[in-house]
């Protein structure tokens, strides 16, 4: 009996795991954070902010990029201050972005006029990054980088769930096992 009812269990864990993987992939609004590390200028300190974007149009292939159109949305808390996508001083005029490079995130270019810039070159504002630049007008020749940013994507709430599931029915099995058997 207890075989049969290990055998059950474990059969219903596989046929979750089978049905999650196959779930085709689909266009998903993609949630990052993202870490400024400023270890230089005038406001040395880390700076946290997020953002989101719409993946349907994603090839995978090549360069890429995704803005405003694409639901791009940003918040940056810099110096006390909660930024925007819509401080960015090109809002609308395809400002802010987000880069990829054959489907890898290579980072947002972002910037606020007499403040910041965020993105990989200020010399070449046709890609993001991960470099962070203190400025003192929207003339990107007095940019001074400051420090880097870092990105982590935060995970669907279907991955978290199916990893609770996942962890709770293996440690409740495990549990099952070490459990002495009741004398009769």
């Amino acid at each position: 009996m207890k075989l049969a009812k290990n055998f059950g269990v474990a059969t219903v864990a596989v046929a979750i795991s089978v049905a999650a993987g196959a779930i085709p992939t689909q266009a998903a609004v993609v949630n990052y954070d993202f870490m400024v590390n400023a270890i230089a200028g005038d406001y040395p300190g880390q700076y946290y902010g997020s953002f989101s974007y719409d993946d349907s149009t994603l090839t995978g292939t090549g360069e890429e990029t995704l803005g405003i159109n694409n639901g791009l949305s940003i918040a940056f808390n810099y110096l006390g201050i909660k930024y925007t996508e819509k401080n960015d001083i090109d809002y609308g005029y395809g400002a802010p972005f987000v880069s990829f490079q054959n489907g890898n995130l290579l980072g947002i270019n972002y910037l606020v006029e007499d403040r910041f810039f965020i993105g990989s070159n200020p010399e070449n504002l046709n890609t993001g990054g991960a470099k962070f630049y203190s400025i003192v007008s929207a003339d990107l020749t007095s940019a001074t980088q400051v420090g880097t940013v870092s990105y982590s994507q935060v995970p669907e709430p279907m991955t978290l769930g199916g990893t609770v599931v996942t962890g709770t029915l293996g440690l409740w099995l495990k549990r099952k096992k070490k459990a002495p058997a009741v004398a009769k």
